[in-house]
């Protein structure tokens, strides 16, 4: 059955390339701020309800139901010890520090006003008091320009008091990082907003509960906010069309590696991975026959073989059933003249090095593998270390306070479980023994 890809008509983002002018009139040209008010006069409840049947689940790799998450903000606010009411926030994760992603960036620098304005509806729909765009460090100039757009914003009335003439009183700040990938992690950028040092809080509470200055918060990712406008004018069933069910929506995919044109493009949910490649990035280089392996969803998920990749669907479920994850939709395509262990090892030392350094497992383990994928990079190792390599990675899954150690563990263990053979044979062949002939096939 053929793929119905994305039609012009249908593209969220209309300015994803920057071939227009990011400006507040641009912007309005394109469709931004259009009767915002009406969209706000809905009422808070109503918002919700819309994002819930939109289908829309979290663009910053967990994929949780974005509706569903603003649901858990309180409807009354909480008091204070004193009796005060306490202020919601809304934080928004523009910290992007994921390898091989770079979509927010994009939004960020070419499609603003798309941001500013979900900010405000999002806002309004969980009772927020303002809105905090956490931008990663190294993002100068999208953060020059999401300074510049915000008082653009600021000066035509559309947020701040009475924002967009809706009767509803909206701030947004904007907030630089200082470059630490740890602080992508929700509870840890929350500390960061606070002036402390990047590190995820245990939860419960839950930023829901107690986030921000111990108000309530909800952290979403940029993509999750600037979709929010042209679902709610467009409505949740046309947003829903797209995608199989539990993976509905459009997407920002952002390929990089060996395709013959690396890009970020706007395309349906579900697309099957070959269909995706051949129609945006002109194919594999080589050839479909030299393609070795992706890495489907940022380099935390793990990396998936050329004859399994090739039919899945891109998304949640299709990806999960290869062994994988979408993350951000983050794709890395390595053909055969990839080092695939040192691909992983490269990889290793990333998270050793962004490790907060909060949890033993963490702390030691990531340095750990590090050094023994460093050994397996050049054969010097016995193989029963594959073994342990594996048992260590287990043990830090799933046993850290944020997920930093599952994305850590996970590129690790898809290479032992697809490539094990390559490894093996490393190892003989730098011990100097002779390759037993079915060793040899699997390493074929």
């Amino acid at each position: 059955m053929a793929f119905d890809f994305l039609q012009d008509k249908d593209r969220i983002f209309t300015n994803v390339y920057g071939f227009q002018s990011w400006v507040l009139k641009a912007s309005q040209k394109r469709g931004d701020w259009d009767n915002t008010a009406d969209i706000i006069k809905r009422g808070n409840d109503k918002i919700i309800e819309e994002m819930k049947a939109s289908g829309l689940r979290g663009r910053g790799g967990a994929g949780f139901p974005t509706g569903l998450k603003w649901s858990f903000m309180p409807k009354e606010a909480p008091k204070d010890s004193q009796g005060n009411p306490r202020p919601s926030f809304l934080v928004i994760n523009a910290d992007e520090s994921e390898p091989g992603s770079c979509k927010d960036r994009e939004i960020l620098r070419n499609d603003p006003h798309k941001l500013i304005e979900g900010a405000l509806i999002a806002g309004f729909a969980m009772r927020a008091r303002a809105a905090y765009i956490y931008i990663r460090g190294e993002y100068i100039f999208e953060a020059k320009i999401m300074e510049a757009a915000v008082k653009e914003a600021y000066d035509a009335g559309l947020i701040g008091k009475n924002a967009a003439k809706s009767g509803y009183d909206f701030d947004v700040f904007v907030h630089r990082g200082a470059g630490a990938y740890i602080c992508g992690e929700e509870t840890a950028m929350i500390e960061s907003l606070e002036g402390k040092k990047g590190q995820p809080r245990l939860k419960p509470p839950f930023p829901a509960g107690a986030g921000l200055y111990g108000c309530p918060t909800t952290v979403n990712n940029v993509e999750s906010i600037a979709v929010v406008p042209t679902i709610m004018r467009r409505g949740a069933a046309w947003f829903a069309s797209f995608g199989r069910e539990g993976n509905h929506g459009t997407k920002l995919f952002q390929v990089s590696g060996h395709v013959n044109k690396p890009a970020v493009f706007e395309e349906a949910m579900s697309i099957p991975f070959k269909d995706m490649i051949e129609k945006h990035c002109g194919g594999i280089t080589g050839g479909w026959d030299n393609l070795l392996a992706v890495i489907p969803g940022g380099s935390s998920v793990p990396l998936v073989p050329a004859e399994q990749i090739m039919d899945a669907p891109m998304d949640f479920d299709g990806l999960k059933d290869v062994g994988s994850g979408l993350g951000t939709a983050a794709v890395i395509v390595m053909d055969k003249s990839t080092d695939i262990v040192r691909a992983i090892s490269r990889l290793s030392y990333f998270y050793k090095h962004e490790s907060c350094g909060q949890c033993t497992p963490c702390r030691e383990g990531t340095g750990w593998m590090w050094r023994v994928m460093e050994k397996m990079r050049d054969g010097d190792a016995e193989i029963a270390d594959i073994d342990t390599l594996y048992e260590v990675t287990k043990q830090v899954e799933g046993h850290t306070i944020c997920a930093l150690g599952d994305a850590a563990a996970w590129p690790i263990q898809g290479l032992i479980k697809h490539f094990r053979p390559e490894m093996e044979r490393r190892i003989r062949e730098h011990k100097g023994e002779e390759m037993i002939p079915e060793v040899m096939e699997a390493a074929e």
